[in-house]
């Protein structure tokens, strides 16, 4: 092998551009010219290899960020699920899970004979969660404004009241009553706005749904179908859905029943079906049976507000009893109510003004002191007594009604002509001293009932007024045994007539028959006191006195007459104590009896307050309401006539 080196290479350079044919270029001596070297073009120096840094470092850095990352979130879960664990616990059930009353259903009121007199329909309690009207919710600001808008025309509501509600100073209220007990057409009311504007928003964005955060909870609403009738017994249920007045008052518990719970999960204002809920049910209320005869009641209540219209009086009572049991089977007041619209309402008239009214009987009483004169055997019907045209006792000058000659009655024509100054003469004759006749006379007063409540445990009852013997005045020693100086209520007044005609039993009036529970079990209301009073015999011979009243000419009572039926009444005029003044302005006009006299079943009471037009004698205006009455309610109950002639005692006497 030897040392040579390969020959070199020759690199070709760039090929020349062609010669023009013909044409060569000439230098100098004619010689052709060289061309000009190009310019040689640089080669590019060798590029040297690039070397990148180490990823360690970076990839550390990335570790680290990464690292702390994981760290926070690890302790937040920590915080979440192991220290804060129960209070995001509670937190989220809180704004989970809403609870909603279920309102209990409230028990009927009806009749004697199961006729509805106050009975509950479907409501709806119109509700809202006011978190749903936030701006973070609608993304709007006048969220709250909006939906009072179109809410406060269908509810007949303020607006702005709506708004308050909507848009409370608690911003984590969930719960908000927008307006209770509306019915069924109120709620698919707005159930069809908010449907058609949840339709709108899903195609138009410029749409929000306001009434998204509107719910409606179940409810009911009582209802009045007579309107008017019985509404002084029945009362109302005020806006909180409680008894405000009369038997809803008084009943509260057994017609209220026991509201339940509900508990569910919601999401935007829905219930959430297939999270589950926890309920307890709801208790309907009892069933209340009256004694109350609607039938009697209807003919009760328009006999007295017609002539309190046409006597312009301040206001007038009926009651209708019956004598065997002491059912009250009507309790009519004029004027009335109507409790499905307490707007319309005279405050005045919301009470039941016979049992509430204490008053001054008047005449009607004097069956009462006849009653003591008889039971003590201090007379007889048939004793003569000289009645003047004045009577001086004590302190005062007294007189009948009408001013008279010397009238020669018998004791039953003392209480046929009503006669004051006979009534004081045959009462004196019950003790040997005028305070021990007071004495006997106050006994048989309380026996009687008055001073006393009437049993009927009713909201607000007066017990009257009835002073110890050792209280009367020197005037009232010799008015009370006519009926003034003493106040009694309209079903007290009753209560005396049933006593008589019930054969001196007094029964505790009741207006209760009883109840009926859920489980559709009738209970009877509990029985009714019993107590003697008179003797039996007192009894009849008193009935038959009571006959002379309306049968006889020379009564008071002529009005109350009923063809073929034989009638026991007392009529009654008393000054009237104004409520306003305490004075005595205007009159208690009243007329009381039982029929028929010789085998009683009804009593009828009526009485009415300062009649300003017409008549105000209680035999005038208050018979033709007993007659109209108790002609009804005998045809009603079916009570025939007895076939017997009337007693026909003597009135007066020649002397």
């Amino acid at each position: 092998m030897t040392d040579r080196q390969p020959p070199r290479r020759r690199v070709p350079g760039p090929a020349r551009p062609a010669r023009p044919a013909g044409r060569r270029p000439s230098g100098p001596g004619g010689r052709p010219a060289r061309p000009a070297r190009r310019p040689a073009v640089p080669r590019p120096a060798a590029s040297r290899p690039l070397r990148l840094g180490s990823p360690r470092p970076r990839l550390r850095l990335v570790g680290l960020a990464l690292t702390l990352v994981m760290a926070a979130f690890v302790v937040r879960l920590l915080q979440v699920q192991a220290v804060d664990a129960s209070t995001y616990a509670a937190k989220a059930e809180q704004n989970r899970y809403v609870g909603q009353v279920l309102a209990a259903e409230r028990g009927e009121i009806t009749d004697r004979t199961g006729v509805a007199l106050a009975t509950s329909v479907d409501a709806y309690d119109i509700t809202a969660d006011p978190t749903l009207f936030s701006r973070e919710q609608l993304k709007i600001d006048d969220g709250p404004e909006q939906a009072a808008a179109l809410l406060a025309p269908i509810l007949g509501q303020d607006q702005a009241d709506l708004v308050a509600k909507l848009r409370p100073e608690n911003k984590q209220l969930r719960y908000t009553l927008l307006a209770n007990r509306q019915t069924p057409l109120v709620r698919q009311q707005i159930k069809d706005l908010k449907s058609a504007l949840a339709t709108k928003a899903g195609t138009d964005p410029g749409t929000v749904n306001v009434l998204a955060g509107v719910l409606s909870a179940p409810s009911s609403k009582r209802v009045y179908p007579n309107g008017d009738l019985a509404a002084g017994i029945l009362g109302w249920v005020n806006a909180e859905g409680k008894g405000g007045g009369g038997i809803e008052q008084q009943l509260e518990k057994q017609l209220a029943g026991q509201d339940g719970k509900i508990r569910y999960a919601q999401s935007g204002g829905r219930q959430v079906p297939t999270a589950g809920s926890t309920e307890t049910p709801a208790v309907p209320g009892s069933d209340v049976e009256l004694t109350i005869d609607r039938d009697i009641q209807w003919a009760a209540q328009n006999a007295i507000a017609e002539q309190v219209r046409e006597s312009r009086a301040d206001r007038g009572y009926v009651i209708v009893q019956d004598t065997r049991t002491g059912e009250i089977l009507a309790m009519a007041n004029s004027p009335g109510f109507d409790p499905n619209d307490l707007t319309r309402a005279d405050p005045a008239a919301l009470s039941n003004a016979a049992l509430l009214d204490a008053y001054e009987p008047g005449s009607t009483a004097k069956i009462i002191s006849m009653a003591a004169v008889l039971e003590e055997g201090a007379a007889t019907p048939e004793t003569h007594v000289v009645v003047p045209n004045r009577l001086h006792r004590g302190d005062r000058l007294f007189k009948d009604d009408i001013d008279h000659k010397t009238w020669y009655l018998t004791l039953n024509g003392v209480l046929a002509k009503s006669s004051n100054i006979g009534t004081i003469l045959a009462t004196g004759q019950l003790g040997r001293t005028q305070p021990e006749a007071n004495r006997v006379l106050y006994s048989y007063l309380r026996k009687f009932g008055l001073g006393s409540y009437s049993g009927l445990d009713f909201p607000g009852e007066t017990a009257g007024i009835l002073a110890p013997p050792d209280k009367w005045s020197t005037s009232q020693q010799y008015t009370i045994p006519f009926g003034q100086g003493v106040s009694v209520n309209a079903v007290q007044a009753a209560s005396v007539y049933s006593t008589i005609a019930n054969g001196g039993v007094r029964i505790e009036p009741t207006l209760v028959r009883g109840t009926k529970g859920p489980d559709g079990r009738f209970t009877p209301a509990p029985e009714p006191a019993k107590s003697r009073v008179v003797g039996e015999k007192t009894a009849k011979t008193l009935a038959r006195m009571l006959e002379s009243v309306v049968d006889d000419e020379e009564g008071t009572g002529t009005k109350a007459r009923i063809p073929g039926y034989r009638v026991a009444g007392k009529t009654g005029t008393a000054n009237r104590v104004d409520p306003a003044t305490g004075k005595y302005r205007g009159y208690t006009s009243s007329f009381a009896g039982f029929a028929p006299a010789d085998k009683p079943r009804i009593t009828v009471y009526c009485a009415i307050q300062n009649a300003t037009k017409g008549n105000y004698f209680g035999g005038q205006i208050c018979g033709p309401i007993y007659k109209k009455v108790m002609e009804f309610a005998l045809k009603t109950l079916q009570v025939p006539p007895t076939g017997a002639g009337p007693a026909r005692l003597p009135v007066d006497y020649v002397p």
